[in-house]
């Protein structure tokens, strides 16, 4: 029976209950949305590698207790928040003051170019822990890294329908260096990667919510000539709030909640089409479009304004009072102060992102990301014999912001091998796969003068993983000997924890020879 066929019997009579449950199960099939129940080890195995993770990331945490890289400015941009309910000036020289636990900024507002989220989460952990700390203003981003492990796992799991992929997905972020180094430092990108991840899960439990509706109420109900329509979509509502809380992070957000609304219509469009809905484009754009629009939009710029609040109720907040110093003439005095004002900040903003041009050691191209071409030296000490325990002629100490070489070099061929599998076969999940990196990676591109660094990539870091799985998924169901690809499976799994094992003294900043530092510099443009 072909989907008009379907969408034609339907719209006509109501079968039996039996009928109408065999027509269910069809659709639900043709719609990809056939239940998947995993049962306890669904929850069990991504329990699992969630606690090795959290453990992974908790140790010695405190160290260094110093601020590392722009941990300068977010650190103590947290702690003003917590004082002033913004960020604020401080001397040249505060760090020092900062690490010995009197802190004594100016008060006086100070502009920055990030929205504020990410620094209050950091300045939650601080208040949870300590403020005078260095678990205090990083614990925050061990949580979300830890809570991003638990999603990818979840999320592999369903898109995969196996809780062994899951299982592994979990697994490799684990012990991933790149998501271990940035869940160990108070940056913000790690927050922005958990919120994609958490609102591209929310939108995956949608789809599937959306279309077991959709298939339910089109075998068993009178259809319109646009096909059954569902309005109450708690999950799309919830990954529109996560998405304005991305962008409240970093307004490289905006890349994401653009990509997965494209993603989005296309997945309802499909759904139509499934049905045999015609015209399906035109029903997804009247129905499912403008309802996202009118929904989905507001909530994320609802949730993006909130994360202003401790700006909005300040006296002192950079720039908080320019509308005042600055009356508008015409229709432009209508809008309220505090919105022009807001508005004028932003503006400051984006012209900042796309003049930032300064040189830097550690800055990178987007092309050099996908090979890993410059990671970034988060903290380096050197020492000799004697010096802090330093045991041979020269010792380091570094925390390099270096992604598992094996699992890296593998995620980009992994891209390529997907990007060809979804132009050959269409299969939604390796299209959900790239729209992840293209709202993490190309947005990038079209700044190609801009100062950008590879720590940037761990916004789309869960997507690399999620396409390693998916050629792994592809390696168990190739040939007739399934337990022999599960050992290959499993053997690359092994193989990836083995070469964490040994760049684990890079990420964590563990004393070790000199020399054994030199031979983990496999490309020169590392040192």
């Amino acid at each position: 029976m072909t989907s008009s066929q379907i969408l034609a019997e339907t719209g006509t009579r109501d079968a039996p209950d039996a009928e109408a449950a065999a027509r269910r199960r069809a659709l639900q099939e043709r719609l990809h949305a056939v239940p998947f129940r995993p049962g306890i080890w669904g929850w069990l195995v991504p329990i699992a590698v969630t606690v090795l993770a959290g453990l992974l990331r908790l140790r010695d945490l405190g160290f260094p207790h110093r601020l590392i890289f722009d941990e300068t400015y977010y650190a103590k941009d947290a702690y003003a928040m917590l004082l002033a309910g913004v960020e604020l000036e401080w001397p040249e020289d505060a760090d020092e003051a900062f690490l010995a636990g009197d802190p004594q900024p100016q008060m006086t507002g100070d502009y920055v170019v990030h929205p504020p989220l990410g620094k209050w989460l950091i300045a939650a952990g601080m208040r949870l822990v300590g403020e005078d700390t260095a678990v205090g203003w990083r614990i925050s981003a061990a949580v979300a890294g830890t809570l991003g492990v638990l999603l990818v796992a979840l999320i592999a799991q369903r898109m995969f329908r196996s809780v062994l992929l899951g299982g592994v997905a979990g697994t490799l972020t684990a012990v991933d260096g790149h998501h271990l180094v940035m869940s160990r430092v108070a940056l913000l990108d790690i927050f922005l990667m958990v919120f994609v991840l958490a609102a591209f899960g929310a939108l995956l439990a949608d789809r599937y919510r959306t279309r077991r509706q959709l298939a339910a109420r089109a075998a068993a109900v009178t259809t319109t000539r646009w096909g059954p329509v569902v309005l109450f979509r708690p999950w799309l509502f919830l990954a529109a709030v996560l998405l304005g809380a991305a962008v409240a992070v970093k307004l490289s957000g905006l890349a994401f909640l653009a990509v997965f609304g494209v993603m989005f219509l296309c997945w309802e469009a499909q759904a139509r089409r499934e049905l045999g809905v015609r015209p399906w484009f035109a029903a997804s754009m009247l129905r499912d479009g403008v309802w996202a629009a009118v929904t989905v939009l507001p909530l994320a710029a609802l949730t993006y304004l909130a994360s202003w609040t401790g700006w909005l109720r300040s006296s002192m907040g950079y720039g908080r009072h320019w509308a005042a110093e600055n009356p508008a003439e015409g229709v432009a005095s209508l809008v309220p102060e505090w919105l022009r004002s807001l508005w004028h900040y932003h503006a400051m903003s984006t012209e900042f992102h796309q003049g930032l041009a300064s040189g830097h050691d550690y800055a990178s191209t987007p092309w050099t990301w996908l090979f890993m071409g410059r990671p970034v030296s988060f903290h380096y000490q050197s020492f000799d014999a004697g010096e802090e325990g330093c045991t041979v002629e020269r010792c380091s100490s570094a925390i390099l912001d270096l992604a598992n070489p094996l699992l890296w070099w593998a995620g980009t061929a992994a891209l390529v091998t997907v990007l060809l599998l979804w132009i050959g076969r269409r299969d939604w999940r390796y299209g959900a796969i790239l729209a992840g990196v293209v709202g993490g990676f190309a947005v990038w591109l079209l700044f190609p003068d801009r100062t950008m660094f590879f720590f940037y990539t761990i916004a789309y870091h869960p997507f690399v993983i999620l396409a390693v799985v998916a050629v792994l998924g592809l390696l168990l169901r190739v040939g007739a000997a399934p337990r022999r690809n599960t050992v290959l499976v499993l053997g690359f799994v092994l193989l990836v924890v083995a070469v964490s094992v040994y760049f684990w003294p890079l990420w964590t900043g563990e004393l070790i020879d000199y020399e054994h530092w030199r031979e983990r510099m496999w490309l020169p443009s590392w040192v």
